[in-house]
This record gives C-alpha cells, sequence and structure tokens, in this order.
C-alpha cells in the first residue's frame, strides 16, 4: 500500500523530533564536559580501588571481613608513605636544595673538566646559555612559589578526594561487581562475571606490580649512584623510581637524567660512564627476568600496543593516564577475546563464582530475601 504525500504538518513534527533529539544529545554533552573533573576524579579512584581490591581479597579469603581488611590496608598505605616522608623527605629537601644552589658551580666547572664540552661551550657558547639558564631557576622558583603553593594545595585537595571515593569504591567493590552481573541476562551472566573478574585481576596485578619493580628500580638507582660517588643520589633515585612507572621509555629517561647530573657533578668517567652503565645492566634484568615474573598475568599485549596506549593515556590524564592505559587496553583485549568465544548452552548460568566468598556471600543474601 502507498503512502500518501507527506503533509506539512509531519514534515514539522519530524523536524522538531530531530531538533529535540539533537539538543538533548548536546545538553547531554554540555553535561559530561561540565562535570569531565568529577568524572576524571570518580575514573582514577574506581582504577585505584580496583588495584587495591586484589590485596583485600587475599585478607578476606585468610578470614578477615572486608571492613578490617579495607581499614589494614589503608593504615598499611598510609603507613607507608607516612614513613617513606619522614626518612626520606627531610634528606630529599636538602639535596634538592644543594643541587638548584650548586648547579651553576657544577656547569662552570664543566670547561676545566671536559675537553668536548669545552670545545662546544667556545664553538656554540654552550656554557654561557646553561649558566644562564641555571642562575634564572632560583628567581624561577622565588617568583612562582605562591603558584606552586597553590598547586600543592589543589594537589592535596584532590588527593584526599580520590582517597575516600576509593574507600567507598573498595568498600562496596563486592556489590558493585554483583551488579554488573546481574545486569545481564541469564545466559550471558557467566561471561559477563569472567569479564568483569579478567579487569579487576589485571588491573590490580598490573598496578600493584609496576609499583614494586618501580621501588625496585630506585633502590638500585640509589645503590649505583652511591658506589659511583654522585651527589644527591636521593632525589635522582626518586626521578628513577618514578620515571620507571612510564612504559617502555620511563627507565631510559631517569638513566638520562642520571647520567647527565653525573656528567656535571663528576665528571664523564667513571661517574657518568659508570652509572649509566649499570642503570643498562639493570634495566635488562628488569625487562627479562623481574617483569615476566610479576606481571606475567596483567600484560599480553605486544610492545607497540603498550607504546601507543600509553601515549594516548597520557595525552588524556597524563602520568596517571599512562598508568591507568596499559592494564585498561590489556583488559580490552582481554573482554574482546572473551566475547568471541562461543555462549555457554541455553539454561547454562552460573550466578556467582564459586571460589570467590563475598560474591557466594552475596548471592546466598539475594536468594534468602528473594523467597
Amino acid at each position: 500500500m502507498r503512502r500518501g504525500r507527506v503533509t506539512s504538518g509531519e514534515v514539522f513534527r519530524w523536524a522538531a523530533a530531530g531538533t529535540c533529539g539533537v539538543a538533548l544529545v548536546g545538553l547531554g554533552l554540555t553535561a559530561l564536559w561540565t562535570v569531565r573533573t568529577v568524572l576524571a576524579l570518580v575514573l582514577v579512584s574506581l582504577f585505584v580501588a580496583v588495584s587495591l581490591d586484589p590485596a583485600v581479597r587475599w585478607l578476606v579469603r585468610h578470614r578477615v571481613r572486608r571492613p578490617y581488611a579495607v581499614a589494614m590496608i589503608l593504615i598499611g598505605v598510609l603507613g607507608s608513605l607516612t614513613a617513606l616522608v619522614i626518612g626520606v623527605g627531610p634528606p630529599l629537601v636538602g639535596q634538592a636544595g644543594d643541587l638548584v644552589q650548586d648547579l651553576p658551580g657544577y656547569i662552570a666547572g664543566l670547561d676545566e673538566r671536559s675537553p668536548v664540552f669545552r670545545e662546544l661551550s667556545a664553538r656554540y657558547g654552550l656554557g654561557d646559555r646553561l649558566n644562564d639558564l641555571a642562575a634564572s631557576v632560583p628567581a624561577w622558583i622565588a617568583a612562582n612559589l605562591l603558584n606552586m603553593f597553590q598547586t600543592f594545595l589543589d594537589a592535596l585537595a584532590t588527593t584526599l578526594t580520590v582517597v575516600v571515593l576509593s574507600l567507598y569504591f573498595l568498600a562496596d567493590m563486592p556489590r558493585l561487581r554483583r551488579r554488573a552481573q546481574l545486569i545481564a541476562p541469564d545466559r550471558h551472566r557467566e561471561r559477563v562475571r569472567r569479564i568483569v573478574d579478567t579487569a579487576v585481576d589485571k588491573v590490580g596485578s598490573y598496578m600493584i606490580g609496576n609499583v614494586l619493580v618501580s621501588l625496585i628500580a630506585g633502590a638500585v638507582a640509589y645503590l649505583g649512584l652511591a658506589i659511583f660517588e654522585v651527589p644527591f643520589a636521593l632525589p635522582l633515585a626518586l626521578i628513577v623510581a618514578v620515571t620507571d612507572l612510564i612504559p617502555l621509555v620511563g627507565a631510559t629517561l631517569g638513566m638520562a637524567v642520571c647520567g647527565i647530573v653525573a656528567a656535571m657533578a663528576v665528571g664523564m668517567w667513571p661517574a657518568a660512564v659508570g652509572i649509566v652503565g649499570w642503570l643498562l645492566v639493570y634495566q635488562q634484568v628488569e625487562n627479562y627476568w623481574i617483569v615476566p615474573r610479576m606481571m606475567r598475568r596483567s600484560l599480553d599485549m605486544p610492545s607497540l600496543a603498550v607504546l601507543l596506549a600509553g601515549l594516548v593515556g597520557a595525552a588524556l590524564l597524563g602520568l596517571i593516564g599512562a598508568l591507568m592505559a596499559i592494564p585498561i587496553a590489556a583488559t580490552a583485549k582481554a573482554v574482546i577475546a572473551e566475547l568471541r568465544a562461543p555462549l555457554p548452552p541455553p539454561g547454562y548460568a552460573v550466578d556467582h563464582p564459586v571460589d570467590d566468598p563475598e560474591l557466594s556471600v552475596l548471592a546466598a543474601e539475594e536468594e534468602a530475601a528473594a523467597a
């Protein structure tokens, strides 16, 4: 049956409906853009909670109730940070201040210690430029001290917000996992359960392993700097530990910083060459022995995919984004593999894994309530 001519009233209604739909989409996108900072904090907090969840589940499996397990993990993390600040903070601040004050003198002495630098300085004026840059550092710090204090307060407020949200997510993680499973139809619940478990396991194992590897890198760097008598060993080791968190290129950045400071402060041989060689050897041990043993369950991705994921994450959220992008990409790969697997036959549905006591208790409570 052929439709008659479209009337002007129908055209108006279609145009009005389309305009309202576009306006609603625009309002939704505008609202999301307005609260993007809050959404980013929620995402980071959820990521932190998922990262700590394996440790909490380990305590739960050893007959510790989840609220007490969360409190124990919180006390452990805060205690470790407090001990780190008390033990490392004063010498770190002192050595960092000495580095800023003594840098012009070290640069000025490069002409005497390095013929190569003396030739480059005479040809391109490199020494004068570095001296001007080093001399401007204290003045820049003094001029931007108020802004730095404001940035510190903003960072402190953001950190406290993330900690509080992470505690809420961590305390309610079993219910969140259970709700994600129950949203799916009965036939798909086992698949959803495996996807959620895969995401939690990969994110948690990657983050815990990455932090441990970075601590080892910082300790090894400090030992090497002490052996070659490079000054400012503590701040340099901290730089190595932080940059080691960055996938693929972070260890090289930390090594370059240590080599440059060693060359300026002590000399090219043996300090700079020695510390670079020391960190190069450690990188091979880390890449081929430490990382495979700590992260064998978390990553199964080619190096190019890891690099691209890290770059995209860094462009979106900086260092935090680079850390989050790698396990998220690995999780996405595992989820795609799970979705390509065949569904279980009709009538086969598992509401909760038998090896997870928390989800088992939740399922039993829901069955009792339904009865």
